[in-house]
């Protein structure tokens, strides 16, 4: 075999998955409900190619190796490509390439632990980032038998990540797949902060060292549910249109836009009107909202979230400040509530003495929790948010509460049952290949 005729051959598969991955650095994006039949006819030319020099290269690793990873570019399971790759790590075992391309195809058939077995095997042969990022999202799509194991494997994930990095802090996917991770760690690992922060840094410098990167639909819808639950609403929505622009025939993103918007019309005309409830009953349930109602948060002894210990003073709604109001408390009657189709947050209305509305958003609430028209809610330390936002030709402007579990709120006079609450878990596109 000549060299130069074997070095070709991953130069001309490699400019197949170039093709697709800067597609839209040679398209623009009216172009992009194309891209996917583009790359099948780019995918079949190389095959072409590959396959005129096929007699030379009969059952060798090499040949075999690269016909696999032409067939891999496609989205879908290929019975050739895992043939072709199966037979090209037997042929030559320390074929990394190899077993991490067929790592993605067992992947793509459904086998997360044959997948996970290719990347591990490769690993041992060699460290590489394609093993490790490959590795870290299989790792969190493997089913867990308990909530310890599920943590276990998502740390060992946002580990294989971070790794994955380090060898190559210029590769846009393996910053992208660390965002992914942080992501996941958010979620499982108790919501800090600090793993939010990270995944918008990861996702920022995946586009910033990788122009490629920005054209990812998967980044976009991720990174807009992350800021969905974050409450950056625009943002969200932008995010949302963005994915749904770069890949036309995937329908999550414009569905989320959608219920996003649907969501922040609701809740602002319920705040407008005041939950639609009339002005005579709304005085009759407004008539025994008093200081009583305080519950435990009038005791000396009251420990709020943030651990003071001390009464609180009861404010209006108006008075609140943007922020984390220490000290003080929230106290209204509910006026409406609504669920949001995505179980993000349940959001209520609720009016205080001076007939202010504010929108209330409780998060990680069990689906059996909720609040009725006509409850006294008192919110301790309330965290106040305005939102502006403008997109396409759709403006919102209203005032919110943050609650980040329902075990914060008082009901009734009542804390909240401890069955109240279930963690948060919010879905995002895991794999970017």
């Amino acid at each position: 075999m000549a060299a130069d005729e074997k070095s070709g051959e991953p130069e001309l598969v490699d400019e197949l998955y170039n093709f697709r991955d800067c597609y839209f650095e040679t398209h623009s994006m009216e172009e992009a409900g194309r891209k996917q039949s583009d790359v099948m006819q780019e995918m079949e030319r190389t095959l072409k190619t590959l396959e005129e020099k096929g007699d030379r290269y009969k059952n060798k690793a090499e040949f075999l190796l690269q016909r696999g990873r032409c067939l891999n570019v496609a989205p879908d399971f290929s019975t050739v490509a895992e043939e072709c790759l199966s037979r090209a790590v037997k042929l030559e075992p320390g074929l990394v390439e190899g077993w991490n391309t067929l790592g993605e195809q067992y992947w793509k058939k459904g086998d997360l632990v044959g997948a996970k077995n290719c990347f591990t095997g490769a690993l041992q042969q060699s460290k590489n980032k394609v093993s490790l990022r490959n590795l870290s999202m299989v790792l969190r799509q493997l089913p867990a038998a308990d909530g310890d194991t599920c943590t276990k494997q998502v740390l060992e994930s946002l580990d294989m990540a971070r790794q994955a990095v380090q060898l190559d802090v210029t590769d846009g996917t393996s910053w992208y797949i660390l965002g992914n991770a942080d992501v996941s760690m958010f979620f499982t690992g108790g919501q800090n902060p600090r793993f939010s922060q990270q995944a918008f840094g990861a996702y920022a410098q995946s586009e910033k060292v990788d122009r490629a990167a920005s054209c990812y639909p998967e980044l976009h819808f991720n990174r807009a549910t992350l800021y969905q639950y974050e409450e950056m609403f625009g943002s969200a929505l932008d995010g949302y249109s963005r994915a749904a622009a770069l890949d036309p025939g995937w329908k999550e993103p414009p569905q989320r836009e959608k219920q996003l918007l649907e969501y922040l019309e609701k809740v602002t005309a319920l705040v407008q009107n005041k939950g639609k409830v009339k002005a005579r009953r709304l005085r009759t349930m407004l008539s025994n909202l008093n200081t009583s109602a305080l519950g435990p948060c009038s005791s000396p002894e009251f420990r709020s979230p943030t651990g003071r210990v001390g009464s609180l003073e009861p404010r209006t709604l108006s008075s609140l400040s943007h922020g984390h109001n220490a000290g003080l408390a929230a106290l209204g009657k509910v006026v409406f509530s609504l669920a949001s189709e995505d179980r993000m947050a349940f959001t209520f209305g609720m009016v205080d003495s001076e007939e202010t509305c504010m929108v209330v958003m409780v998060y990680n609430t069990a689906d059996s929790w909720g609040v009725l028209i006509g409850d006294t809610v008192v919110i301790p330390e309330p965290q106040v948010k305005r939102h502006s936002i403008t997109h396409q030709d759709k403006t919102f402007d209203f005032r919110s509460i943050r609650v980040d579990s329902p075990l914060l709120l008082i009901v009734n006079g009542k804390k909240q049952n401890i069955r109240s609450q279930i963690a948060a878990s919010v879905s995002y596109k895991p794999q970017s290949e």
